[in-house]
């Protein structure tokens, strides 16, 4: 496998070879269903350019996880919604063969279809925990099941077990298939961190992450096709993640619907959430990890 050209963290291509690399990095550059503001497309490049930036060196978990070695992939781009699924589909499920943890990079929403649909496959048992503002289980929507507001539709024909966090946005159709026991609404957990482990213990074994950004306040994120105010702050994400990945097996995640401007702070953030998420997940059980939480 080559790697491409723009690699996340700066590294170059000795240090991030694919087959000593336990984490593989997927640019998907797609922007074709977003129904306000457009750019997503360019949200792979920025991550990747402000991971540049990053401290190597983790704090909490006392850490360099770029020793595990992070293989930046070349861009998966298509013509439409449809087509690529069958890439993401293709690549991701080769790549979980050899073995890799899969870290998404959107692009709106509907690039998490594929993949999911490929750790379904791979994983018995497999759960999502799922953080967004948007309920996104419309079965169909502007004539399209493949809209960015389909993805939970799509995720639920292969698995059951959906865990979705900081809603606060439906349309009225969404309603009835909501499970209320499986949805932490953002205003009844915005005041507390109790839920957080009612959501653990929700989640099985081995877990996929999806992140779409708007999960965040736009205080601090406002760089989303679609933001809604009222969202969830960086310590209420982190705690969430670093509870899961002590007490689970986090095996792949994406991060989605950065829709980057001149202000550069939400491409970092960007960036650190998934440099930490994948700190928790290789810091496992560490005594180290979140002591003084």
């Amino acid at each position: 496998m080559k790697s491409h050209s723009l690699s996340f963290c700066g590294l170059p291509n000795r240090s991030s070879d694919y087959a000593r690399s336990s984490v593989v990095i997927l640019p998907v550059p797609f922007d074709k269903t977003s129904t306000w503001m457009k750019g997503a497309d360019k949200g792979p490049a920025a991550i990747i350019e402000a991971s540049r930036y990053l401290e190597f060196y983790d704090i909490e978990t006392d850490s360099e996880v770029l020793k595990k070695g992070v293989f930046t992939a070349r861009p998966i781009r298509s013509a439409s919604s449809s087509e690529l699924i069958k890439k993401t589909s293709s690549m991701v499920s080769q790549y979980l063969k050899d073995g890799k943890l899969v870290v998404t990079l959107g692009g709106e929403h509907s690039v998490s279809i594929g993949v999911i649909k490929s750790y379904a496959e791979h994983y018995k048992n497999l759960s999502i925990l799922h953080l967004d503002a948007h309920a996104d289980s419309r079965d169909s929507y502007e004539g399209s099941p493949y809209n960015h507001a389909c993805v939970i539709a799509r995720a639920k024909e292969s698995l059951r077990n959906i865990v979705s966090v900081g809603i606060r946005s439906m349309d009225a159709s969404e309603r009835p298939g909501i499970d209320e026991r499986r949805t932490f609404f953002a205003h009844r957990i915005h005041n507390s961190d109790e839920w957080v482990d009612d959501v653990v213990r929700l989640l099985s074994g081995s877990v996929y992450v999806t992140i779409d950004l708007d999960v965040f306040d736009p205080g601090i994120m406002p760089a989303t096709g679609t933001p809604e105010p009222g969202g969830l702050n960086w310590y209420q994400v982190i705690k969430l993640l670093y509870s899961v990945a002590r007490s689970k097996r986090i095996v792949g995640f994406d991060v989605v619907e950065l829709c980057p401007s001149l202000f550069k702070a939400p491409d970092f953030l960007a960036a650190k959430l998934i440099y930490t998420l994948l700190s928790y997940v290789y810091a496992g059980t560490n005594r180290k990890i979140g002591k003084n939480r």
